[in-house]
């Protein structure tokens, strides 16, 4: 029986839910989602859930908001002038754009609300405050280096 452990490299085929039922993403019809377990390549709760799976078992997991984008957090909801939007650029309700901190740190935003004095920009994730539920069937599983007696996925 094979299960699936920290440093195993996955594939799992996933319908994801908010708390309202909506799909707000699946795998059906496409490649599976590939990672490796412990590279925090996907939410923690996603990660968490496949954990111990055996190849081609499905199972629900409920992911808290804490293990999935984390609670909202309106401080990082900003209005600005217009005049500091890009030039060139019209602003699109909903419309995604990446933003350069004087840091040089990136960041993709949301324009949230447009008015003639000011532009609302969103940097939370777009699924921040929600529970969700995924609907994952492992498909395939290759085990991490076992010559290295290590399966954090690592290169000693």
């Amino acid at each position: 029986m094979t299960i699936a452990n920290t440093g195993d490299t996955v594939k799992v085929h996933y319908t994801g839910r908010k708390t309202d039922g909506s799909i707000f993403d699946f795998s059906e019809g496409k490649e599976p989602l590939q990672f490796t377990i412990g590279q925090q390549q996907v939410i923690t709760g996603f990660e968490n859930g496949v954990i111990g799976m055996e190849l081609n078992q499905s199972k629900t997991v409920q992911i808290s908001v804490e293990d999935a984008y984390g609670p909202r957090n309106e401080e990082m909801v900003i209005s600005i002038d217009p005049s500091q939007y890009p030039p060139g650029l019209n602003p699109v309700l909903g419309h995604h754009l990446e933003v350069k901190t004087k840091e040089g740190h990136v960041f993709v935003v949301r324009v949230m609300n447009i008015t003639e004095k000011e532009i609302t920009l969103d940097a939370n994730h777009p699924l921040a405050g929600e529970a969700l539920t995924f609907d994952i069937t492992l498909v395939e599983i290759t085990p991490g280096d076992p010559s290295t007696g290590c399966s954090c996925g690592c290169s000693h």
